[in-house]
């Protein structure tokens, strides 16, 4: 077996907000589903030398059945495929952006939505 246009990538990170989900048109004319984020990656204890991945998840993938877990600040492990994905600043300035189409997710530290939260107190205090 050739591994020859193999791109795949694993990266962990924090989710930067929630997921947002939105109904495309493809080429074909069908329409589908697609879940976008943005995970911010630390690299080692130093905040300034973090960066962020734009995160796009399929409805067909494996990750699609885990998006109802998928909270701001849930630590997660992505895999899929990654792209260069060239930005302007606000100033100007070229940066360098990182696209992922992410094929599955790991749930490593899940945040819960702050409702839940408060309901499962509730429960417990009944």
């Amino acid at each position: 077996m050739s591994s020859a246009g193999l791109n795949k990538w694993i990266v962990s990170g924090h989710l930067a907000g929630d997921v947002e989900v939105k109904e495309v048109n493809l080429k074909d004319g069908r329409s589908a589903k697609v879940a976008s984020a943005t995970l911010y990656v630390r690299r080692g204890r130093q905040r300034d030398e973090s960066f962020t991945v734009s995160l796009s998840i399929w409805e067909e993938s494996s990750a699609w059945r885990r998006l109802s877990f998928l909270k701001k600040g849930s630590l997660i492990i992505c895999t899929g495929n990654l792209e260069p994905s060239p930005y302007l600043s606000k100033d100007g300035s070229p940066k360098a952006g990182l696209k992922m189409t992410v094929l599955d997710v790991d749930l490593d530290s899940v945040k819960k939505a702050v409702e839940q939260v408060q309901e499962e107190a509730q429960q417990e205090a009944a």
